[in-house]
């Protein structure tokens, strides 16, 4: 297995420094069929359920992602990143996280035996915090916003491995595996709805379902207050970035937007935004049905019934929406 650039083709060794090439383009995963990464350091990872629920007259298919050992779908990516990591001999790493993928690969790390260095906004949740520090990883909190933290860890990568969960390919490698889930449990949806910051998520479900052999829709999901993936699939300009309650994906410069962007219009999917009041409604609603996960899950319940409703989507097509991460973080 080897990396390669999306612009020039240039391979990199998985165990260098380089977390992109000198041209700039970003790393893809070059391997052969039968190569995959060895699965030996493990916290109990489980086949998350898919349950059918009714919300405000649309049908969907809940993915309970946050059932996953840290709490989030991020510990999907963790796992096979990190096993990788340890195959290859790293021993220290950074990482940058506005939280849980923050919280995954700490945990997983941990497990491996190996220094973490977690970048964090100084605005994370004290929940998420306290769960990174738990797995014994050094936290350093970065004043302003997601983008700064992700700015002052590239210093930090000159010199230790940054096993990232944006430029490292492994860690999608890890999160596609989604895609496989849902189509064992119920075939390949017409709508999947994804939360969008990073893209780590919708990444993931692109090429699984691509390796699987055909899309679903993709429908990403943004909070109307960070929305730069949204303008630019419609064209509009960048606007000013607020606060947001989904501060899993407020995400100011993604660096995969493109990608992002290709991959919806390839599966024929499309961008939705929410408000605040929509995300905390649908936040409220949820936990009402016995289902307690964090703001940025619920921003995709609240995409999936507006784009659904706004859509006249049919009730028999089969739309799944995965819950992302636990509210117990807070």
């Amino acid at each position: 297995m080897k990396f390669y650039c999306l612009k020039c083709k240039k391979e990199y060794p998985l165990n260098g420094l380089d977390y992109k090439c000198e041209c700039g383009g970003l790393f893809r995963l070059k391997k052969g069929n039968e190569e995959k990464v060895d699965i030996e350091i493990s916290l109990g990872e489980v086949r998350t359920p898919i349950i059918m629920k009714e919300i405000e007259g649309v049908k969907l298919h809940l993915k309970f992602d946050y059932l996953m050992p840290t709490g989030s779908f991020k510990d999907r990516g963790a796992l096979v990143l990190i096993n990788a990591l340890k195959q290859l001999g790293i021993t220290e790493i950074v990482e940058d996280s506005s939280g849980n993928a923050g919280a995954s690969i700490a945990a997983y790390c941990a497990a491996a035996k190996i220094k973490c260095n977690i970048y964090i906004p100084e605005n994370t949740s004290e929940g998420k915090i306290k769960q990174i520090k738990a797995y014994g990883a050094r936290v350093i909190r970065i004043p302003g916003t997601r983008d700064d933290t992700a700015n002052r860890v590239l210093e930090a990568a000159r010199n230790i491995y940054y096993a990232s969960h944006v430029y490292n390919p492994l860690f999608f490698e890890g999160t596609k595996t989604i895609a496989y889930e849902i189509y064992e449990q119920i075939g390949v949806p017409d709508f999947i709805f994804s939360p969008v910051g990073n893209g780590t998520m919708l990444l993931g479900i692109y090429l699984g379902f691509s390796e699987i052999g055909k899309l679903p829709r993709i429908i990403g999901i943004q909070s109307g207050n960070c929305c730069p993936v949204y303008n630019k699939f419609y064209g509009k300009e960048d606007m000013e970035v607020r606060s947001t309650l989904a501060e899993g994906i407020a995400v100011k410069k993604p660096a995969r937007i493109d990608e992002i962007i290709d991959a919806v219009k390839e599966s024929e999917g499309d961008m939705v935004k929410v408000t605040e009041d929509e995300i905390n409604e649908f936040y409220k609603l949820l936990g009402r049905m016995g289902i307690y996960v964090e703001q940025t899950a619920a921003a995709v319940i609240a995409g999936a019934v507006k784009y659904c409703k706004e859509n006249s989507i049919a009730e028999n097509m089969v739309k799944v929406a995965p819950l992302t991460g636990t509210g117990l973080k807070k």
